[in-house]
């Protein structure tokens, strides 16, 4: 196993403080964006195992997330927001083109960004994502959440109490990543979540038909929240997709092998001369 460098970096976007980690270095960037209220931390291993395979790999805190800003404002967030977000990101590090994807919030952000800014976006690295047929079962996930937020803040600080003291060196790597999901503020969780349910979830179809980039889609059949269809339908949209079957939304977590190898091949793939099928049809894997 190669030795991975890690840094830790910051920038400022409209007065938010956004941090970020890079591992390894060389020309193929690839950006990794985390799920909804979960930190960058979540993407550790698999930012390494990219790395390994020769990527430069950074994952980002966005606003409302892990060490970045947390305003209390729902302006200050939205999906459009957040894409805006990592292509400040790219910028700073005068990133020209990256892989962008991500789990969940991160998958729908990343197809923002391809929709954004498609000149900066080499590829997209798409799991679970969140559409149309996920949004009833999203809505019934954090509207408490959010209610709860705003009008018993005291159970979102009791949460942080009681998680904060413990020592994330002696808790297992997941078990921290859940600790440091439960760090909230309550203001800032009432906004931030408000500014992602009440406005644009994804792109509509009509704009996710027309992204041309090479994609990898990666969806499962085990959870409601990020329905095996979306995934599906997805795959189906973009003109240049392959599709994955994850056994679980723990597969990439707990036996990561298989899909860390189809997403650096993916990535290789991206980073060499492109080459579509000819028949514009999903590809499965």
């Amino acid at each position: 196993m190669s030795v991975v460098s890690e840094r830790i970096g910051q920038f400022f976007v409209e007065g938010n403080r956004l941090e970020f980690t890079e591992y390894g270095g060389g020309e193929r960037h690839v950006v990794l964006l985390h799920g909804q209220m979960i930190p960058r931390r979540m993407h550790h291993h698999v930012a390494r195992s990219l790395a390994e395979a020769g990527n430069h790999v950074i994952t980002l805190d966005l606003l409302g997330h892990g060490r970045s800003d947390r305003p209390a404002d729902p302006a200050a967030y939205s999906m459009t927001a957040f894409a805006t977000q990592v292509v400040a990101l790219l910028d700073h590090l005068g990133i020209d083109q990256a892989v962008v994807g991500g789990t969940s919030l991160g998958a729908n952000v990343s197809l923002e960004c391809a929709v954004l800014a498609p000149d900066r976006v080499r590829g997209l690295l798409v799991e679970m994502p969140v559409l149309e047929n996920a949004l009833h079962a999203g809505i019934v996930a954090f509207v408490p959440v959010m209610f709860a937020a705003r009008y018993l803040p005291f159970t979102v600080r009791l949460a942080r109490a009681l998680t904060r003291p413990v020592p994330r060196g002696l808790v297992p790597f997941w078990a921290g990543v859940v600790l440091d999901t439960f760090d909230q503020q309550p203001e800032a969780v009432a906004a931030m979540l408000h500014g992602v349910i009440f406005g644009r979830i994804a792109p509509p179809a009509r704009q996710r038909c027309v992204i041309s980039v090479p994609a990898l889609v990666i969806g499962h059949a085990r959870d409601v929240v990020h329905p095996l269809a979306d995934a599906q339908m997805l795959a189906e949209e973009l003109p240049h997709a392959t599709f994955v079957t994850a056994s679980s939304p723990l597969e990439w977590r707990m036996t990561p092998d298989r899909l860390t190898e189809a997403a650096v091949d993916f990535i290789d793939l991206c980073w060499a001369e492109r080459v579509r099928p000819a028949s514009g049809r999903v590809r499965r894997r």
